[in-house]
């Protein structure tokens, strides 16, 4: 008979979803509760087990193609926000927007509409097929320029000037060294820091909690942007870190008897996913 591992489990309080996210799952799982139907456009959350719990309950998730189609339902746009033209698409077939957009993104979208009419040279510090990218750049009918990276920046034919956004859920370390950057190029910067101070303040504490551990497991979905910025901090934060995307993921050979295991999640990991793989690392 296999030997019991007898770890020892915590979960990082400080992990789980943002405010964003509880805001559109409760807006869906309200109006599915009440009987309605609720087409979401894209993923609400970028979490493969949380969208599979919701589409249980009758979740319906399309894109924007299937929008066109779509008459008198319920549409619910995420968190990420979306560009003026969705919410046009949607209107226009007597839809109701179920508007769910994070406050925070939605500020940094006026933001970047307002450089956008001031003639501004906009570059954006994100992931360029993001759906809260797409959203921003459509705010600067596509002339804003999107980055990666400093090494992609740098291979960027750069004007004398520029006004600076980043993504909310970048790295801030990462977006104060593009700065830093700019200004020793003799690049003239408008700054607008607009990562989400919920989502950085995550950093320093996830940090902590992982040097605690003999073993970190960090749960997120694979196409989470947040949850990569997070676990490489995990795994420079403790060497023994694995990114799992569901309790199936564990491997018994990651651990051994009588270890501390912490675990934390991305801000689109629900707190119910990480329980689950809490429960499956006490039964090994």
């Amino acid at each position: 008979m296999k030997e019991k591992l007898t770890l020892t489990v915590v979960i990082n309080p400080a992990s789980g979803f943002c405010f964003g996210v509880i805001n559109a799952i409760r807006k869906a799982e309200s109006l599915l509760d009440q009987g309605q139907e609720v087409y979401c456009v894209g993923q609400i959350v970028h979490n493969d087990e949380e969208v599979k719990r919701l589409e249980k309950k009758g979740l319906n998730t399309i894109s924007l193609h299937d929008l066109e189609e779509l008459q008198g339902k319920n549409v619910l746009f995420r968190a990420h926000g979306e560009p003026q033209s969705s919410y046009s698409l949607a209107g226009k077939n007597d839809n109701r927007v179920v508007d769910a957009s994070c406050r925070v993104v939605l500020k940094l979208q006026d933001r970047i509409r307002d450089s956008f009419n001031n003639n501004e040279n906009i570059y954006i510090f994100g992931k360029k097929n993001h759906p809260e990218v797409i959203g921003l750049v459509a705010q600067s009918r596509g002339n804003a320029i999107v980055f990666e990276s400093l090494e992609e920046l740098n291979r960027i034919d750069l004007p004398g000037e520029i006004t600076l956004y980043s993504q909310t859920t970048m790295s801030l370390s990462k977006y104060t060294e593009i700065a830093n950057y700019l200004e020793n190029k003799g690049v003239k910067e408008n700054l607008n820091d607009t990562v989400c101070r919920q989502v950085h303040n995550r950093e320093e504490k996830l940090d902590k909690f992982c040097r605690k551990f003999d073993v970190v497991i960090f749960v997120a979905g694979k196409e989470s942007s947040n949850g990569k910025v997070l676990f490489n901090i995990c795994q420079k934060a403790n060497k023994n870190s694995h990114f799992i995307s569901s309790p199936r993921d564990i491997r018994s050979d990651w651990f051994k008897p009588g270890q501390a295991v912490g675990i934390s999640g991305a801000t689109s990991t629900p707190l119910w996913l990480m329980e689950a793989v809490k429960t499956g690392l006490e039964q090994l």
